[in-house]
């Protein structure tokens, strides 16, 4: 913390706090340079002068205790140098990693982002925004998008604020997302491969598009091969491991001939799954195999390590972010789709294949 400001500073305001000419006074260089060196962060390719001038200019202002006034410098530039962020739940381990890649990449320009919970509930969806927008944030990234009509994307264009989705995509508007069709196949090739002909999915929830397109590029290679999915052994389910534990034990109360695969869209889904089948007396990687998505680090480290589709989850922030920095700035904001990538472990490896006799 730095010492008590002193009052025989030049250029203090009508408080008797020091100003940014202050600052320019005791460093010896000019307000514009002070300002530009306490930003949060320095734009690549401006000059501030040398590391050392950087050094002085922010040991100065915390020496004589200056706070820069983030509201005057937004009455300047018509911003705030702020961003919100709206996700399902910053619990979600998945959610929290794809947030620090905006949070890291929004200090890199300067910003400051606040993430709020909505819990895909669409009353708190829209309160939520209302919040992030009386802050006159310049700019929203939107974590729990639509896949259809959405309510809050509607608002966002109302009041021409820009916005880019995150994780999810709606329709045609500016989203980060990873390609959960091509996801979807490289789950449902990897269990053909091991011989898997019968399949059920912990389907996920349906007005998401992660859980729709991984489902639909799933199916179709499923279909494909000539091998289409049972209807009832496809369970919608919320994201979590409760929600993956229901949806299991619907699956195992299904008539008929059982599965000897299972995906789950979402890790954590897929975590609740194997606890079902545990508590069933069944062998994951044995009797059935069990594939999730997302890759977060636990899969790894399970008793039972989990076959995960890897989605590039600190990076689609990271671009996320960009994106609507340059929207901000008045650039044209396109999609983006980043690739998925198959982590097999013993969860499906260790599986029997159909028919195997070894």
């Amino acid at each position: 913390m730095s010492r008590a400001v002193r009052d025989d500073l030049p250029h203090l305001d009508k408080a008797g706090r020091p100003t940014l000419a202050t600052v320019a006074a005791l460093a010896g260089v000019h307000p514009s340079t002070a300002s530009r060196a306490l930003s949060a962060s320095v734009p690549a390719g401006v000059r501030v002068g040398s590391t050392g001038t950087v050094a002085r200019i922010r040991a100065v202002a915390q020496e004589v205790g200056f706070a820069r006034n983030l509201q005057a410098a937004g009455l300047r530039t018509q911003r705030t140098s702020l961003a919100g962020v709206l996700v399902p739940r910053l619990t979600d381990l998945v959610l929290a990693t794809i947030y620090e890649g905006i949070d890291e990449q929004g200090r890199r320009h300067g910003y400051q982002t606040f993430v709020t919970n909505t819990n895909d509930d669409e009353a708190e969806r829209a309160a939520k925004l209302e919040m992030l927008l009386a802050r006159q944030v310049d700019g929203i990234v939107l974590g729990d998008a639509r896949v259809d009509h959405d309510e809050v994307i509607d608002r966002l264009e109302a009041r021409k604020v820009p916005f880019v989705l995150v994780s999810r995509r709606s329709q045609h508007h500016p989203s980060v997302t990873c390609d959960d069709r091509a996801g979807g196949r490289l789950a449902a090739q990897h269990l053909l491969d091991l011989g898997h002909r019968r399949v059920a999915v912990v389907a996920g929830e349906p007005f998401a598009s992660t859980a729709v397109d991984r489902l639909q590029g799933f199916s179709d290679v499923f279909r494909e091969a000539g091998h289409p999915l049972d209807p009832d052994l496809v369970v919608p389910s919320r994201f979590d491991v409760e929600g993956g534990r229901r949806a299991c034990q619907q699956i195992l109360r299904t008539p008929g001939d059982a599965p000897t695969g299972i995906f789950a869209v979402n890790d954590f889904a897929a975590i609740g799954t194997l606890g079902t089948l545990r508590a069933a007396g069944v062998a994951v990687g044995q009797d059935m195999a069990v594939i999730g998505y997302n890759d977060i680090p636990l899969a790894s480290d399970l008793p039972l390590p989990l076959s995960s589709v890897r989605s590039p989850l600190h990076e689609m922030g990271r671009t996320a972010m960009e994106v609507l920095v340059a929207g901000i700035g008045g650039a044209e904001m396109s999609s983006t789709t980043l690739e998925p990538t198959l982590s097999a472990r013993e969860s499906t490896l260790g599986a029997r294949a159909p028919g195997d006799s070894h």
